[in-house]
């Protein structure tokens, strides 16, 4: 492109510095007139104004819908670069059906999921949460009674970027885990080329000691964990789900986790957030955190660096390198 493209950001006011620092932001005037205006409403005049002439939209959390609406006000647009992760539920088909390239930070935002999902892995090998609760009882357990992570077998529910990142790193442990790979869109020899044996969601569930969720939100995920699933897990195995909550029976996980079967890892829940007074609150086998897997504070910059880098690609009408198809929404998360 010769001239430099007319850029718009809409992404919530108060995560603009984390996304894009004075660094990235001079780095991005350089490469786009960037429009004054920031869009979060796009009914106010100042937003109609710089959609009116905008080339990329630059959207992160709290971006409106980029639906028929707004492309009606955007005639120009050619790119819509999500500094974030998923696009569900941010970008309509209608978009690609008029030709406008769409591009996702979720491989930036991949590596921090992959981080926690292995501390966690760690954490459940160790039984750490049972241990925890015990030694705060006053029990202190003697070596022969603990458990390592040696020979761990792991089942990966979901061969994603961010699960594929979690088989290469569990890989790549002195710790000798044994990796299961339950995806129905995944071959034999795909799994074997990935360090992972392929078996039915059963088998893994009935065999694993940790089981660990990486598959998209669709509606034939929903209870992908259901109570029959949960029930086939051994006794002592750990639960992480740090996907979507509506892939795990919330109610039937916390029956398992109150009768101290099992142990769980839970960055996500369903509903999110848990009420006050949920009882996997109390659980002191469970571990919840309030969806902090995905970039958190400093790390949010990844996400700003990535999208720049985007818009410089297509500026230079180079192949995106996070961009999303249409035919992708069917299974993305």
């Amino acid at each position: 492109m010769a001239e430099r493209p007319n850029l718009v950001l809409a992404m919530r006011p108060d995560i603009l510095d984390l996304v894009l620092p004075a660094s990235l932001r001079t780095r991005l005037d350089a490469l786009a007139a960037v429009h004054p205006a920031l869009v979060t409403d796009t009914t106010t005049p100042a937003a109609r104004a710089a959609l009116a002439d905008a080339d990329v939209l630059l959207t992160g959390w709290g971006a409106p819908a980029v639906d028929s609406a707004v492309l009606a006000l955007a005639p120009r647009l050619g790119a819509v670069i999500h500094a974030a992760g998923t696009v569900k539920g941010h970008v309509g088909p209608e978009v690609w059906q008029r030709g406008i390239a769409v591009s996702s930070a979720a491989d930036a935002n991949a590596g921090p999921v992959v981080d926690f999902t292995m501390a966690t892995v760690v954490l459940a090998a160790r039984r750490a949460l049972g241990t925890a609760a015990e030694y705060t009882d006053g029990q202190l357990l003697g070596y022969r009674d603990r458990r390592g992570a040696d020979g761990a077998v792991v089942g990966v529910i979901g061969a994603s970027r961010i699960g594929r990142g979690v088989i290469a790193r569990l890989l790549a442990a002195p710790s000798g885990f044994r990796v299961l790979l339950a995806d129905p869109y995944v071959s034999a020899a795909q799994a074997t080329a990935l360090g992972a044996k392929l078996v039915d969601l059963d088998e893994l569930c009935a065999t694993s000691d940790i089981v660990t969720v990486h598959a998209p939100d669709l509606p034939e995920t929903h209870h992908l964990l259901d109570a029959r699933r949960l029930a086939l897990i051994r006794d002592g195995a750990s639960v992480i789900n740090t996907a979507r909550g509506r892939l795990v029976d919330t109610a039937a996980l916390t029956r398992e986790c109150a009768a101290g079967r099992l142990d769980a890892y839970l960055d996500v829940t369903d509903p999110e957030p848990l009420p006050r007074g949920h009882r996997l609150h109390s659980l002191r086998n469970v571990l919840l955190t309030p969806h902090i897997a995905g970039c958190q504070g400093t790390e949010v910059q990844r996400l700003g660096a990535y999208a720049v880098d985007e818009v410089e690609r297509w500026a230079r009408g180079e192949a995106l390198l996070g961009a999303v198809l249409v035919d992708d929404l069917a299974r993305i998360a």
